[in-house]
């Protein structure tokens, strides 16, 4: 029962995360959201110095897709040779792949043109919803979500969450302090990878049960067969 019940809130999350995107979605023409993005904006490239720039590009690079890809592949290597983990590959593989299909459906959907302002570095395509952010944020919850199931105690596994956490973030910050993406590109992206991340995480829960509840009762069945016997 508690299992199902975790798996029940899961599913709960995707829908949320689902209906916040769609709400931000339709908002996107608005006066509201148009403030919202230049008061933001306005916010953290007032920071701007030749320093943070470069730590700026660093994360944004972080996030780019060559690097993701490379991480991924990383991960798959590690998971399918090393840790035998088939499943698990499967997510991951899904996670990142997906990830990137939805963000090109989506920009293609959207046609936002991009922030002109003050841009510090150059960048094509339409804007919303980031894609360096739906990646990183791909990327580190797939990363966490499975490292934290194999890690014993609880420090490792809030150190591997903030850290997780910590890089989504910059990686976001980074493209707004570029000026490349709008806040509202970057909350977008956070709030669709956030649905497509835990559609996965509720299936492979989902999968996980089932496959536990079918080996215990092919076991008890046999369990019963060997006692009349």
């Amino acid at each position: 029962m508690y299992a199902k019940l975790k798996v029940t809130k899961v599913l709960l999350l995707s829908l949320l995360a689902f209906v916040c995107f769609a709400g931000l979605a339709s908002l996107l023409r608005g006066a509201w959201i148009a403030a919202f993005d230049s008061r933001v904006i306005s916010s953290i490239q007032g920071l701007e110095s030749p320093g943070l720039t470069h730590v700026m590009k660093v994360f944004t690079f972080i996030g780019s897709t060559p690097f993701v890809t490379v991480i991924s592949l990383c991960c798959l290597f590690l998971l399918y040779y090393f840790l035998h983990h088939r499943i698990e590959l499967v997510f991951f593989l899904l996670m990142v792949a997906g990830t990137g299909a939805l963000n090109l459906a989506l920009k293609m959907m959207f046609h936002r043109e991009r922030p002109s302002l003050h841009r510090l570095i150059e960048e094509t395509g339409f804007s919303f919803p980031s894609g360096h952010s739906m990646e990183a944020f791909s990327l580190y919850a797939s990363i966490a979500f499975l490292l934290w199931r194999h890690l014993a105690t609880r420090p490792r596994r809030t150190a591997v969450i903030l850290a997780c956490i910590g890089m989504i973030l910059m990686i976001g910050v980074s493209r707004i302090y570029l000026g490349v993406h709008y806040p509202s590109d970057v909350i977008g992206a956070y709030f669709a990878s956030g649905f497509w991340f835990a559609l996965l995480v509720w299936l492979y829960q989902w999968y996980m049960e089932y496959r536990y509840n079918k080996q215990a009762n092919g076991a008890a069945q046999k369990s019963m067969q060997t006692s009349h016997e």
